[in-house]
C-alpha cells in the first residue's frame, strides 16, 4: 500500500532506539531525516499534499546520463578498469529497461569492445589484459543478451567459456571467481546464470551446487557468502536465483529465509537494506526486492499461493522516484549521495521488479533425459502478466526484468532461443502460450 498513501504519520515510523543512541542509530536517524524531507510534500498529513500521481520517472535525464556514457566515462573511469563489462551491463540493461532502441552501430560497437574481454582460455576479463572472472563473465553474457544480435550471439566461445567455468567450479559444489580467488555464492549465480543463457549446465557443472548453498543459508533465514557467514541481501538473491536455475529452491527453509527477506525492507523508507541494523541503499531495490518473485514461484509450487508478492512494491517505488533520482540524471543510493551506473541498474531493476506481476508457469520441461537441459529452459518459463502497480505517471512503467537473469525478460528469452533451438522445437507445445512469447516464436 506504499509508505504514502496510508493513514499513519510518517514520524510514527522512525527507529525507536529507547534513548540508548548508538553510532549505528545515530546514522539511521540521520537517513530517516534526509528521506522524510523527499517525503513531506506528499505525507498524508500534509494538508498541502502533493499528488502522487504528479510523481514522475525522469527518463529523459536517465537516457541522457547513459547514453553519454556510451561515449566515454572520462579520466575518472581509471578506478574502474577492472570492471569494464560490469559497466557495459549496467548501462546497457538500464537503456533497456528504460526501452532505448539500440542502433546497429552501437551494437557493432558494443561487439567489437566485448571481443576485447573475451580470453582464448574461456571466460571475460575485466579488460582485454586480466583474468577471466566469474562475475565480469556474467555481466559479459548478460550484456550480448541485451545486444540482442546473432552477431552478438556468435562472439561467445561456449567451448573455452564451459572449459573456464569447469575450472572455476569446486568439488564442494562451489565456485571460484577466478583462478587462485575467492570462494562464495556469486560464483555459484554468475557461473549457473552464464551457463544457464548459452546452453551449458550439465551435470558436471552442477554437481552438489545445492547442497553448497544450502550449506550457506544461516540461522537468520537469509544466505551468506559461503557456510558460517553472516546473511546479505545481495549474496541471498545469488543465491536464491543460482537456486531457481538448478531447481533447488525446495531445499532451503523458505519460511525462514522469506522472513527474514521481509524483515529487510525498511519501515519508513520503503526501500531495502543489505543486512540487520544497515541503512537503506538504492542498490538492494533489486537485490532485495528481486528475492520476492522466486519466493512466490517456490510458494507457488508448494502450494502455498499467495496473490501477490509478500513485500510493498508501491512503499518501494516512493522511495526509488522521490529519493534515489538525481536531479542531473542516473539513480543514487539514497538521498545526498551521486549518480553511477551501478546504482542506476539496480534502482531501475527493482523499480521494474515491483511494477510487473512476473510469474512462473510450473511446467515439467524434460527433454528425454536431459535434466539440465531442462533445468535451463526453466528461464522461459517466467512471463509477464497485464498487471501493473504504478506509483506515479502511468510513464513510470519499465520493461519486466527477469527474475532470475536480471535483464529484460525479451533479452533472455531471445538469448536462450537461441542457444535452444531444437530442444524448444521438440516441447514448443509445452511453452506458456502469452503473446510475447507468440510474437518472439513468429520472429524465428
Amino acid at each position: 500500500m506504499g509508505i504514502l498513501n496510508g493513514n499513519l504519520p510518517l514520524a510514527s515510523l522512525r527507529l525507536k532506539d529507547d534513548d540508548l543512541p548508538t553510532e549505528t542509530s545515530i546514522e539511521q536517524k540521520r537517513t530517516e531525516d534526509a528521506v522524510l524531507e523527499k517525503f513531506v510534500p506528499y505525507a498524508p498529513h500534509n494538508p498541502s499534499k502533493h499528488s502522487l500521481d504528479t510523481i514522475q520517472l525522469e527518463r529523459k535525464k536517465h537516457l541522457s546520463y547513459l547514453k553519454k556514457a556510451l561515449k566515454g566515462i572520462g579520466s575518472w573511469g581509471a578506478a574502474l578498469d577492472a570492471s569494464k563489462p560490469w559497466m557495459l551491463y549496467w548501462i546497457c540493461h538500464s537503456l533497456d529497461l528504460l526501452e532505448f532502441q539500440f542502433t546497429p552501430d552501437l551494437i557493432d560497437k558494443a561487439i567489437q569492445t566485448l571481443k576485447q574481454w573475451q580470453l582464448p582460455s574461456g571466460g571475460f576479463g575485466g579488460g582485454g589484459d586480466q583474468l577471466a572472472h566469474l562475475a565480469t563473465t556474467y555481466a559479459a553474457v548478460n550484456a550480448v543478451a541485451i545486444l540482442g544480435t546473432p552477431e552478438a550471439y556468435a562472439l561467445i566461445d561456449r567451448r573455452s567459456l564451459y572449459q573456464f567455468l569447469l575450472r572455476m567450479k569446486q568439488p564442494d559444489g562451489s565456485f571460484t571467481m577466478h583462478e587462485g580467488g575467492e570462494i562464495d555464492i556469486r560464483g555459484s549465480y554468475c557461473a549457473l546464470s552464464a551457463a544457464a543463457l548459452t546452453h551449458l549446465l550439465t551435470p558436471e557443472l552442477t554437481e552438489n551446487c545445492i547442497e553448497f548453498i544450502q550449506r550457506s543459508q544461516t540461522y537468520e533465514g537469509g544466505i551468506g557468502p559461503y557456510p558460517g557467514k553472516e546473511a546479505h541481501n545481495g549474496y541471498t538473491f545469488c543465491g536464491l536465483a543460482a537456486m531457481e536455475i538448478v531447481g533447488g529452491v525446495h531445499t532451503l527453509d523458505v519460511d525462514q529465509l522469506t522472513t527474514w527477506c521481509c524483515g529487510r525492507q525498511m519501515q519508513l523508507e520503503g526501500g531495502f537494506q543489505g543486512r540487520t541494523n544497515k541503512l537503506v541503499d538504492g542498490c538492494y531495490s533489486f537485490w532485495g526486492a528481486g528475492d520476492f518473485p522466486i519466493l512466490k514461484a517456490e510458494l507457488d509450487r508448494q502450494q502455498l499461493q499467495s496473490e501477490d508478492y509478500l513485500l510493498d512494491r508501491e512503499a518501494l517505488q516512493e522511495y526509488i522516484l522521490l529519493c534515489c533520482q538525481s536531479e542531473s540524471g542516473g539513480l543514487i543510493d539514497k538521498p545526498g549521495k551521486g549518480p553511477d551506473f551501478y546504482h542506476t541498474c539496480y534502482c531501475l531493476s527493482g523499480l521494474s521488479t515491483v511494477q510487473h506481476h512476473v510469474q512462473y508457469h510450473d511446467v515439467q520441461l524434460a527433454v528425454g533425459d536431459a535434466k539440465s537441459t531442462a533445468d535451463g529452459l526453466r528461464s522461459l518459463l517466467w512471463t509477464s502478466k497485464n498487471e501493473y502497480i504504478i506509483v506515479g505517471d502511468v510513464d513510470n512503467l519499465l520493461a519486466a526484468t527477469h527474475p532470475v537473469h536480471n535483464i529484460t525478460l525479451r533479452a533472455a528469452r531471445n538469448i536462450i532461443h537461441h542457444f535452444y533451438k531444437e530442444e524448444i522445437k521438440s516441447i514448443q507445445d509445452l511453452l506458456p502460450k502469452d503473446e510475447e512469447i507468440t510474437l518472439y516464436a513468429a520472429e524465428e
